[in-house]
């Protein structure tokens, strides 16, 4: 979304509406409803992100008068959908207005109540005159805005609560933490430590957080659970690699965390999307241990030559949709058909450039995802068809709870060592 004309106030409560509106496009949705004509999706985009966007600063900004939002959102529709579209940008927010109670600040404990929907600091608005569905599947999913058909396979392998407790994860603005675990000098007082060991939180500003990384080349942003298939790998390799390629490595984040866990190691780094690939080169200049080459130039240059292949794949990014809020829009069978065929061909791809002698070198493979078809199904698929041993795996679910520290708060991850 481009702020830039905007100055940095209203630049900033720009991405916090549409944060809100996406992180909660379920329950606006169903809350928009009850006062229109005609499905919300019925009606033109433009018409229905101004709705949206209304809506959500009506629900979820308490710092922001009502007749502001209100004004504010009928102007908008005047010039981005028509004029004649102000009146019932009007009306329906209005009455939107009206259906919202007090704020309570009461944890949410156990099955969702049907007169309030939950915030993300762990309090909840109450609703006047409505009520969530009586059905406790349907009432989680629009109170979170997670859609049915995660909330349908998460029920088919974790307890009602646990559901509860995934549903709820989204809802919270993920903190951001940096992975210390490699720092070589004291660390600022900006930082507190985090739950987990190796990874401190960061409060501040992002021009604050922009200056401290460009400080320092030891410290980085990465989630605890990110971390691990790294660090339980190296626990668990016979000898330390020599060559290392990291050949879905996207912003290059654990691509500086094989450079730091293997100093001794050359680190090959690539990615299929040409604006990573960019930001890679761009990241790792000058670096004297990192390569950054393009795919087409992999196999030729690197075939059978690699220790440690880390492959971490696309995925539904089901563990961590309280940082990728847009993903859980995009989730259904026919995309995770897509994305799994895509991790096969991947590993497949990645086999020729493993040394064979004196012993084969190992495939570590990672995901930000929930889905067992993602995990441990494609590791078992590696094992049986690519005769790979399944050296160490584990999956985790994330934690945190809204209102919640952010030292307590990880995202969910799975990674399994295939040699």
């Amino acid at each position: 979304m481009p702020v830039d004309h905007l100055d940095p106030r209203d630049a900033a409560l720009a991405h916090a509406i549409y944060d809100a509106a996406m992180r909660r496009w379920i329950t606006l949705e169903w809350l928009l409803n009850h006062f229109l004509d005609s499905p919300l999706t019925t009606m033109e985009p433009s018409l229905q992100g101004v709705l949206l966007s209304g809506a959500a600063q009506l629900a979820f900004f308490d710092r922001v008068p009502v007749h502001s939002a209100i004004d504010e959102t009928v102007e908008l529709s005047k010039s981005l959908v028509r004029p004649g579209a102000a009146g019932i940008t009007n009306a329906v927010l209005r009455r939107v207005a009206d259906s919202l109670g007090d704020r309570t600040a009461d944890p949410i404990e156990g099955d969702h109540p049907t007169d309030r929907l939950p915030l993300s600091d762990g309090g909840a608005v109450m609703l006047k005159g409505l009520s969530l569905p009586d059905e406790w599947r349907a009432r989680l999913g629009i109170a979170t805005s997670t859609p049915a058909w995660l909330l349908r396979r998460w029920a088919m392998r974790r307890p009602r609560n646990t559901l509860h407790t995934l549903a709820m994860h989204g809802l919270i603005a993920a903190p951001t933490i940096l992975n210390t675990r490699h720092a070589t000098s004291p660390l600022p007082d900006s930082l507190s430590a985090h739950a987990r060991s190796g990874s401190h939180c960061f409060q501040g500003s992002r021009d604050q957080l922009a200056a401290l990384l460009s400080s320092r080349t030891d410290i980085w942003v990465q989630d605890p659970s990110s971390q691990r298939p790294i660090a339980e790998a190296a626990a668990r390799l016979d000898q330390t690699p020599s060559l290392i390629m990291d050949l879905c490595a996207g912003q290059g984040t654990k691509t500086r965390q094989l450079a730091a866990t293997f100093p001794t190691a050359r680190i090959v780094a690539s990615d299929t999307d040409d604006r990573r690939l960019r930001t890679l080169t761009d990241t790792f200049a000058g670096s004297e241990q990192v390569e950054v080459i393009a795919p087409s130039e992999v196999l030729l240059k690197y075939h059978g030559k690699a220790d440690l292949i880390l492959l971490d794949v696309p995925c539904t990014n089901t563990g961590v949709l309280s940082r990728r809020v847009e993903a859980k829009y995009r989730c259904d069978d026919e995309q995770l058909k897509r994305l799994t065929d895509l991790q096969k061909q991947i590993v497949a791809d990645s086999i020729p450039m493993l040394r064979s002698r004196p012993s084969r070198g190992r495939l570590l493979y990672s995901t930000c995802s929930l889905e067992p078809e993602e995990n441990q199904t494609q590791a078992d698929w590696a094992s049986r068809w690519h005769t790979f041993r399944i050296a160490g795996f584990e999956g985790v679910d994330p934690t945190g709870t809204p209102g919640g520290p952010a030292c307590d708060y990880t995202d969910g991850s799975f990674w399994a060592l295939l040699g």
